[in-house]
Parts: C-alpha cells; sequence; structure tokens
C-alpha cells in the first residue's frame, strides 16, 4: 500500500510540474505575441460602422515615434488576410512591420471587393487621420498583394503626400484595360467602364507616374493570368525615367503570388530608402 501511494505521489507531482512547465511556456509565447486590437469606426463619407485590425509588434511604444505599415488585402478577403494569413505575402508585410519597428494596419476598406473605389479612399484617409491624432506617427507606408497590390498605388497617386513609400504585390496599374473583377469594380467605383470611366481613369496609377515621388517596390510575374503584369512594367519603366526610388522584381515564371525573399526584398527597399531620405531632409 506504501509503495501504491508513493508512486501516486510521484505521478502528481510530475503532472503538477509538467502543467507548470507547460504554463510558462504558453506565457512565454503569449508575451512575444503581438498585441491585436480590432477596431471600429463611423466612416465619415456615409455613415456606416467599418473596421480595421492594428497589430503591435514586440516592443513598439505607443508614446514614442514610429511609422504605419497600411496593408491592403486581396478581393474576396477582409481585415484579418494579413494580420492572420500564412502565404509569404502576408507574412513577408507582419515581418517587415516587426523587424522595423512600424504599426501594423489591416483595414477593410469596404471589404470585400474594396478595389479603392470613392468609399473604400475615404475610409483609408480616416484611419490615418484618427491614428496621426491619437499617436506619434511619422511616416506612412501602405502595401497590398493583388487587389490590394492596385489599391495601394491607387492611393498613393490620389493621396501622395499621406504617403512614404508603396509596395506593390501582383497588382494592376491601369483599370481602364484591366479585365478582372468587372462587377465587384463597378460596384466600388460607382458603374462600369462606360458609365463611370473618370474613375477608373483617375485610379490607374499608370496615367499619374509623377505623383509618385515616395519609393515604390513592385512584384509581378511573367504567367500572372489573374492580374497581368503589363501594367506595372510600363508604370515601373515611366518612374525610372522620372528618376524616381523604384525596385521592381519581376518573374518571367512567377503568377499570381510572391515568394517571401521577394516580397522582403521590395519591403526592406522601401521602408529603407524613405527613412534615409527623410532623415537627409532633416539634416
Amino acid at each position: 500500500m506504501r509503495l501504491i501511494m508513493y508512486n501516486g505521489g510521484m505521478k502528481h507531482r510530475l503532472v503538477k510540474g509538467f502543467l507548470l512547465f507547460l504554463l510558462l511556456v504558453l506565457a512565454a509565447v503569449a508575451a512575444t505575441e503581438p498585441k491585436t486590437e480590432d477596431i471600429s469606426f463611423v466612416a465619415s463619407c456615409d455613415g456606416s460602422a467599418e473596421r480595421y485590425v492594428l497589430l503591435w509588434p514586440e516592443g513598439l511604444a505607443a508614446d514614442k515615434p514610429f511609422d504605419l505599415l497600411i496593408a491592403l488585402h486581396g478581393h474576396g478577403s477582409d481585415r484579418w488576410q494579413f494580420v492572420k494569413d500564412p502565404r509569404d505575402e502576408c507574412r513577408a508585410a507582419r515581418d517587415a512591420a516587426q523587424r522595423h519597428g512600424m504599426l501594423f494596419v489591416s483595414p477593410d476598406y469596404r471589404a470585400k471587393t474594396s478595389w479603392m473605389g470613392p468609399k473604400a479612399e475615404s475610409d483609408v484617409v480616416q484611419i490615418i487621420g484618427a491614428l496621426r491624432k491619437q499617436y506619434p506617427v511619422r511616416r506612412v507606408f501602405v502595401c497590398g498583394g493583388s487587389m490590394g497590390g492596385t489599391a495601394c498605388l491607387t492611393f498613393a497617386v490620389r493621396h501622395p503626400d499621406c504617403v512614404d513609400g508603396v509596395i506593390s504585390m501582383n497588382g494592376t496599374a491601369n483599370l481602364v484595360e484591366y479585365a478582372g473583377f468587372q462587377d465587384a469594380i463597378a460596384a466600388s467605383f460607382g458603374g462600369s467602364k462606360a458609365e463611370a470611366s473618370s474613375e477608373y481613369h483617375d485610379r490607374s496609377a499608370e496615367f499619374f507616374p509623377e505623383r509618385l515621388t515616395m519609393p515604390v517596390g513592385i512584384t509581378a510575374g511573367g504567367k500572372d493570368d489573374l492580374v497581368p503584369a503589363q501594367s506595372v512594367l510600363r508604370l515601373a519603366e515611366s518612374l525610372k525615367k522620372l528618376g524616381r526610388a523604384v525596385l521592381l522584381i519581376y518573374r518571367d515564371n512567377g503568377g499570381h503570388a510572391t515568394d517571401y525573399a521577394d516580397a522582403t526584398a521590395v519591403f526592406d527597399f522601401v521602408i529603407q530608402t524613405a527613412r534615409r531620405a527623410s532623415d537627409m531632409a532633416r539634416g
């Protein structure tokens, strides 16, 4: 009987020790995970309830100046894509924010068919304004993939004074010629190409390269049939002729995706180039 009680006591202590170890491990993991805030706001353009997510990287102090990285999701997704998705573009964006000490911002911008129409654009402007009022924001960077890669270029040419760097992955720069997702784009833009032609033109970054005065990073694939690369290749060439800071990574055999290494390269190029330029401007 004594032996059985002894074994039972040993087992009890082992279980308690294992549970304590497990709790310590979980606490350590939780301590290193970024803090996430899901925020609701009333859109100034139409009074609707909209949302965005803040991802606070480890060690970022809310009372000291920092940069924003705004991540714009792809077609059919929402604000959680760049926050949770393990795909390379999303993971590279989150890692860039952590590596460079940036607050990571992921808006719905009228999910799931956003395409940076007038209401989506107004929402992003409102989010930036609200965060600038609440925190000591220095620079603002916008990034995205696919629809988000298109949207970040559109937003930058429409608000160049608000944007310090752009990272566009597998997007289009010409919505006049682009033939995909026409129902969703028409809903976002307030009509078809025939009905709202000025919106398609005015939201096409290719027609306004002179407005992209900030560093620009672009990735594209030669076998991308969903969002063909030709318009962003032309945009990159125009930017080079204007003497802009631009990094184009074009893969002949690439499809509608950017791998982690290429995504990391464009993020680091844009962020580091913009920071050097602003440091030089301050003297």
